[in-house]
């Protein structure tokens, strides 16, 4: 068996950054796909030459087209416009969606078995749109939304007690925008629950800046939106599915009636592994958890109906 073979489209921040950190990881071969003429390649070549000072293998191309991304084992769609200030994810859905259905055609026609990874916001709804026109199975079409949510908290969390990001665990589920939810009762340091470490004020404040975090990336950046974390949260995930990990992380999937919910892409704990989604892990939510989640997933559902696919 040769090398895995990722594809990323778009080669804009998330998307290189997504290609280096793959690269780093020695993951496999790299497709950097782009509609703009040379950047895509000139990325590649520069993260190519890299390869001797860091040491990995792996061959990395851009492109403008999409013959040379035939059998990936993985397609990280980060193509669409970003969020520029005063923009809501809303604001991004008609252009991105149409981007995201002729991505997907491609991707999907020359690599039938991939598992899809999209980070396009507004990501829950765009994540619909990948599944629809790829007809592919739920478990091989997967938002990126919690793995970065909780890595924010667990980001804002370890900075708030002086402790290791490593001995911090964090869920945040629901729709990856402003109605998401972070469960501080399933969110630990050392296995110790955070409610037993922080007054309620402090995680409530740790909450709402999770809530708002793309928001004040983009804020402070002014000429694009953050790039590192979410392009890092992508290839976790693309990373359990091609190790076959089984790792459980929160991940948009297409919901059956877990959580109660039929038909509709939301946030919640997953088991990612070779197979793509392997499981959706269902915990229990009290009452404001519960009520917070199923607004989230209203909000989603409202977005989609805006999208008139069938």
């Amino acid at each position: 068996m040769g090398r895995r073979k990722i594809t990323i489209v778009g080669a804009g921040a998330v998307g290189s950054t997504a290609a280096h950190w793959a690269a780093s990881k020695e993951l496999g071969d790299i497709v950097l796909v782009d509609v703009a003429e040379g950047i895509p390649q000139g990325k590649a070549l520069d993260l190519q030459e890299a390869a001797p000072i860091e040491g990995f293998d792996c061959r990395i191309v851009g492109t403008n087209g999409y013959d040379e991304t035939a059998d990936s084992d993985v397609v990280i769609i980060t193509a669409g416009l970003a969020r520029k200030p005063g923009m809501t994810r809303g604001d991004l859905l008609a252009k991105n969606a149409d981007i995201v259905k002729a991505v997907t055609r491609e991707v999907a026609r020359r690599s039938p078995a991939a598992c899809l990874i999209v980070v396009t916001n507004p990501l829950d709804a765009m994540a619909y749109v990948a599944l629809k026109v790829s007809e592919f199975p739920r478990e091989r079409v997967i938002g990126m939304a919690g793995a970065l949510d909780s890595a924010r908290l667990r980001s804002f969390i370890a900075m708030e007690l002086d402790v290791s990001v490593e001995d911090v665990s964090a869920f945040v589920l629901g729709g990856h925008g402003d109605s998401m939810v972070p469960l501080p009762r399933y969110s630990t340091v050392a296995g110790i629950p955070i409610t037993s470490l922080l007054p309620k004020e402090r995680i409530e404040a740790l909450v709402a800046r999770t809530r708002n975090a793309g928001g004040e990336v983009l804020n402070l950046l002014k000429t694009g939106s953050a790039y590192y974390s979410p392009s890092a949260a992508a290839v976790e995930m693309a990373e359990a599915i091609l190790k076959d990990k089984k790792r459980i992380i929160p991940c948009s999937v297409y919901l059956e009636g877990e959580y109660g919910v039929e038909g509709c892409f939301a946030g919640v704990p997953v088991k990612l592994g070779a197979r793509g989604m392997e499981k959706v892990i269902e915990i229990t939510l009290e009452g404001e958890e519960r009520k917070a989640f199923q607004a989230s997933v209203e909000d989603v559902r409202k977005l989609v109906s805006e999208l008139k696919l069938s």
